[in-house]
């Protein structure tokens, strides 16, 4: 019994040193901290701005009402702050890592090499940004007069944890790349970009768009069904099958390339 936990507290105490780490290097700079946090505030503000603008000539895009959307651009920032506290720089770096070797020194440590890539570094910004999006959330629940249930609660925050996976695994798989290409940070923030996407409701999407940012870049997913659970719109929960379907694909998958990748890899001196 004892044997099988040694590992997984020797895991929790590296993270929360990596965690440590963290704190005292954004203590550093804290103007920087604070002005992005100023910046990503300004940047939220504006997309839910636009979708008021949209709604001063329409009164619904699908089954969608105004306010329901607004929820969902809550949503969808939620999902995009927790992931960029504990994934973004962290898949962004990995080129750097390769082209510069210090992935050789990784490799070397008596530690799971994915897990120091991945976790290395945490964006303490990102959980204070996920706050607004929280308050947006309540905020248009009480807009809509509606109340969420326990069990909608715990299950939206599950498919939050669901969907930030599925953003990892596809980042880290597109960060991967970088073992082939030496320089993968326009791929990586192309599909950062993309993410945008994930902020508008399904049903203004139509044909290969939808099918597309549905099975292949499962941004409307991600969101979506999380939001349709919290405000009760799902109707089946088909959606919410094909989402942790895919989750487990994109996580396979990116396992899958992240060991031939290193296979193949050769250290930067080669």
């Amino acid at each position: 019994m004892n044997l099988s936990l040694n590992p997984l507290r020797r895991y929790f105490g590296l993270y929360g040193a990596l965690w440590k780490n963290s704190v005292v290097r954004e203590m550093g700079f804290k103007s920087n901290f604070l002005l992005w946090i100023v910046v990503e505030l300004l940047w939220f503000s504006l997309h839910v701005a636009f979708i008021a603008v949209i709604y001063m000539h329409t009164k619904q895009i699908g089954d969608w009402s105004k306010w329901q959307v607004i929820l969902l651009i809550g949503a969808a920032h939620f999902i995009q702050q927790i992931f960029q506290a504990l994934f973004l720089s962290n898949c962004i770096q990995m080129s750097e890592h390769v082209r510069t070797g210090k992935l050789d020194f990784m490799l070397l440590l008596p530690v799971n090499t994915r897990f120091l890539v991945s976790l290395r570094v945490v964006d303490l910004g990102g959980f204070l940004n996920a706050t607004s999006a929280i308050v947006l959330m309540i905020y248009s629940l009480k807009q809509l007069h509606y109340t969420p249930n326990l069990a909608q609660i715990a299950g939206f925050l599950g498919l939050v944890v669901v969907g930030v996976l599925v953003h990892y695994s596809l980042m880290f798989t597109l960060a991967a790349t970088s073992f082939f290409t030496v320089r993968a940070q326009g791929i990586i923030w192309g599909y950062w970009s993309l993410f945008n996407i994930a902020r508008m409701p399904d049903a203004a999407f139509r044909g290969f768009f939808k099918s597309f940012f549905t099975f292949a870049l499962p941004m409307l997913l991600v969101v979506n069904v999380p939001a349709k659970l919290l405000l009760n719109k799902l109707t089946s929960p088909g959606d919410i099958l094909l989402l942790l379907a895919l989750a487990v694909a994109c996580a396979l998958f990116s396992e899958a390339l992240w060991r031939f990748s290193l296979k193949r890899y050769t250290s930067a001196s080669s």
